[in-house]
């Protein structure tokens, strides 16, 4: 069971984004949520759509919007006529790849009807509890804060993302190819599963079976304690936070064909991971959080 050839499937509609359909891959194979943040019009839509459809997955889109509502998500109890009972509807988060489009144009009370879902893979509505298909992921798009209409996603959803990422505008190759080629949206109704959902599932627990020495956990733990200890940083890195990274690491190692972590593995998911996390108490804009992180910490 090779992953491979997803990747090279995406990256035939992703162009020039081989570095961010493998984080992506990553994260989804570490079992995480990922935020996608840029500027409209990069692909981040379309990098959701090619995903789904190479790794057999149930996908739905949410396109959120100020008036949006939480029972809009979650789904609603309507009365039945002819049994005289109320029958719940699900609402599109029972899928298994949801893509929550522009998430920061809702409201916060919107925004927050996913968190559970996003945790415990389950949702509550109307006081009975419901499970999410397995595998379940949500991989939300973001536009830039500083544009009008949005809603900054607080702290403690940020953190419920394993991983960020950006696209970012394509290279003059791939642009010049993206141009002179079919459309993307033609493109991805030409993609068939490379796997399906069951072979998923089987990579997932093959990427947890990726060993960690004592001494890359002692590297982690060392990344933890500055983030919490350093003058630069609100707060430090949660404990949610270094789990995600292990398991991106782990992922990242399995993607490289490795069987075991080493720190090159951590360090290349580390801005992924940790810098949508960790806010600067300065403006320390030229800087990034993990930059400072992976100059500060030395490797036991």
């Amino acid at each position: 069971m090779d992953i491979q050839p997803v990747i090279d499937q995406v990256s035939s509609v992703i162009l020039g984004k081989r570095e961010q359909i493998r984080l992506a891959i990553a994260c989804m194979l570490a079992g995480g949520h990922l935020l996608i943040e840029d500027l409209p019009g990069v692909g981040k839509t379309t990098l959701a759509h090619a995903l789904a459809n190479s790794l057999g997955l149930e996908f739905r889109r949410i396109q959120f919007t100020s008036d949006m509502l939480p029972a809009d998500i979650l789904g609603a109890s309507v009365y039945d006529r002819e049994t005289s009972t109320f029958r719940f509807h699900p609402g599109p988060i029972f899928a298994n790849l949801i893509l929550a489009d522009e998430i920061n144009r809702t409201t916060p009370k919107t925004q927050s009807a996913i968190l559970e879902a996003m945790e415990e893979r389950q949702v509550t509505s109307e006081g009975e509890t419901r499970p999410l298909p397995e595998p379940f992921f949500v991989i939300a798009t973001q536009n830039p804060t500083d544009q009008v209409g949005t809603f900054p996603l607080p702290e403690s959803q940020l953190d419920r993302f394993m991983m960020r990422i950006r696209l970012g505008y394509p290279d003059p190759a791939a642009e010049k190819e993206l141009l002179s080629g079919i459309s993307r949206r033609d493109l991805l109704s030409t993609l068939s599963p490379a796997m399906d959902k069951a072979d998923l599932v089987v990579l997932q627990e093959k990427v947890g079976k990726v060993k960690v020495s004592s001494a890359l956990i002692d590297y982690l733990q060392a990344i933890l304690n500055h983030s919490r200890t350093h003058p630069e940083f609100v707060n430090g890195l949660s404990p949610r936070a270094g789990l995600g990274l292990l398991s991106a690491s782990r992922a990242w190692a399995y993607l490289g064909g490795r069987d075991l972590v080493i720190p090159e593995d951590l360090q290349a998911v580390l801005p992924s991971v940790v810098d949508h996390r960790l806010i600067p108490a300065r403006d320390y804009s030229r800087i990034r959080p993990s930059e400072m992180l992976l100059t500060e910490v030395a490797i036991p």
